[in-house]
């Protein structure tokens, strides 16, 4: 009995992902359904009541998200993105090299700070504009574009609040603050240099025309563009005071005070939104993405639907059964979590692969399970333009800003543009992912 409910109920979690991410337009209702379904199905199994299902939410997370969505927002709204993005166009001095480095680098700071989206709305505007005054090439916007959405990952997964991931591993107490802050960053550097080397050893930039007095024209017209952008400082000092306290909470405050990080989170987006009530209380009010909140909700209890069930925790054994030593079956494991990632994306995958991690955690060390799955549905992420949580809006953006090459052909990015980036990006993450657990392991 309860093997055809571990059946039906993974099923169903399937099935719904892959019906949302075929119909992305109707992607909120479809999960809803799936929890729906999902929920009824095992109170008429017997399997777990509704209010058991809910009881084990994660509640604590979706407050982290909804928290740090919030601070992002106010701290976006100071215009500190976008003058930063200018400042790395002046000083990449427009040269396309410059501007393939820097963006990416400035994408990878910004991203372990904010979510994903964030990051891409709040830069790529500006490169987007680079790109149409300067005269590109097919080849160098695909290798720019993708590159930062690469990037854009490995920043995410950097800091326990750059992206889900790592929020979720926050936030259900996997990982503290600084013990997931000290084992990521490092191993995502280390990434991002090694695929900032191979991109450049590419040469993707060799057929884009350069000429003194174009890149000083494209400065020009970009400081008229954005002469009318102040950085507004008295919003920024107080986002930069809850950042702070923020990360001075999740570091310093010792867990017998009972005071978590969801809730140092919430006190933090609490402080910037009472630094200027009236507009904080329009945020409460409209920058709340009830939708992601709603989204994950369904996933969460599908996934507990099938925890419920005993999946998980059959599938670590069955994992631990492969006749490989612990490493392998590790690292065998961490190659399906890329691969599953680059399939359904990383809210899915990380989500339901934790509940396995948690028991493979038992037998070898947290660190490298833990930091292991996080660069693994990294690399699944960057994998596809589909996968990553940008991926559908820098192909937007790209096709609004209707590009052209030196020779007036249209400029394409989309899902078979993007695909050399991404195999690219998902062997580079992956390896270090591996490399890093093995050595830890050691």
């Amino acid at each position: 009995m309860m093997m055809n409910a571990q059946v039906g109920f993974a099923l169903t979690l399937v099935i719904t992902l892959v019906a949302q991410a075929l119909l992305p337009s109707h992607r909120l209702l479809i999960v809803l359904t799936g929890a729906a379904l999902s929920c009824a199905g095992a109170a008429l199994a017997g399997v777990a009541s509704v209010v058991a299902v809910f009881a084990g939410l994660p509640w604590n997370v979706l407050l982290i998200l909804v928290a740090l969505g919030l601070f992002t927002h106010r701290l976006a709204d100071t215009q500190v993105f976008g003058l930063a993005s200018v400042a790395l166009v002046r000083l990449a001095r427009a040269h396309p090299v410059g501007l393939l480095v820097l963006s990416t680098l400035g994408t990878y700071a910004v991203s372990s700070v904010v979510n994903n989206l964030t990051a891409l709305l709040v830069i790529l505007p500006v490169l987007l504009t680079v790109f149409a005054l300067a005269g590109v090439s097919q080849r160098f916007v695909v290798w720019s574009l993708g590159l930062m959405l690469v990037a854009c990952n490995l920043g995410g997964a950097a800091t326990p609040i750059g992206d889900f991931p790592a929020v979720l591993l926050l936030g259900s107490g996997a990982m503290s603050f600084e013990a997931y802050l000290r084992a990521a960053m490092p191993a995502t550097l280390l990434a991002l240099a090694l695929l900032i080397g191979l991109v450049l050893a590419l040469r993707p930039a060799q057929d884009v025309p350069v000429t003194p007095l174009g890149r000083r024209l494209t400065l020009a017209t970009l400081s008229q563009l954005y002469r009318g952008v102040h950085l507004d400082w008295r919003l920024l000092a107080p986002c930069l005071g809850a950042l702070a306290f923020m990360v001075a909470g999740w570091l310093l405050l010792p867990p017998a005070w009972g005071i978590g990080p969801e809730m140092v989170a919430w006190m933090g987006a609490g402080l910037v939104l009472l630094a200027q009530p009236t507009h904080g209380e329009a945020a409460l009010k409209r920058a709340v993405d009830v939708e992601a909140v709603l989204f994950l909700l369904a996933l969460f209890l599908m996934v507990g639907v099938v925890r419920e069930t005993g999946l998980f925790g059959d599938l670590a054994a069955l994992l631990q059964s492969v006749p490989l030593t612990p490493e392998g079956q590790l690292v065998l494991f961490l190659v399906v979590a890329a691969v599953l990632t680059g399939l359904f994306s990383a809210g899915p995958s990380m989500a339901a692969l934790l509940e396995v991690a948690d028991v493979l955690s038992q037998q070898m060390p947290g660190d490298a399970v833990y930091v292991g799955l996080a660069l693994a549905v990294c690399a699944g992420s960057s994998l596809f333009l589909t996968a990553a949580t940008a991926g559908p809006l820098m192909q937007s953006l790209a096709e609004r800003a209707a590009l052209r090459d030196v020779h007036g052909r249209p400029v394409q990015f989309g899902f078979r543009e993007y695909l050399g980036v991404g195999l690219l990006g998902f062997t580079v993450i992956l390896a270090v992912a591996i490399g890093r657990t093995l050595w830890v392991i050691r």
